[in-house]
């Protein structure tokens, strides 16, 4: 698989609301399943699903403590990614607001 196609599966994993929401909270540091899935408002199987496929993207990694699951960002450049859609989000809604303002 060739760089641009790398990018792609990341950008595409990121691309997901609820595994937005996990990154988001797992901004703070590593946290246990039993606390991601009601504070994202998900089913555990579901956030189980979105977990799973973010640590075989390399976006997340787990680690076992006796029966509780921890995750945490494997890169902490991914906020970075976050933090700029953001940004361009914003821009992108303060310019629609101005041209509505101005019509």
């Amino acid at each position: 698989m060739d760089k641009t196609h790398l990018q792609a599966e990341i950008l595409k994993v990121l691309g997901q609301p609820t595994r937005l929401k996990i990154i988001d909270l797992l901004h703070d540091g590593e946290r246990c399943v039993c606390e991601i899935f009601p504070a994202i408002g998900e089913e555990q199987s579901n956030t189980s699903r979105h977990l799973n496929l973010m640590v075989s993207s390399g976006i997340l990694f787990r680690r076992k403590e006796g029966v509780k699951i921890f995750y945490a960002l494997k890169h902490p450049e991914i906020l970075e990614i976050v933090d700029l859609a953001t940004r361009v989000m914003t821009q992108e809604i303060t310019g629609r607001h101005g041209l509505l303002k101005a019509a």
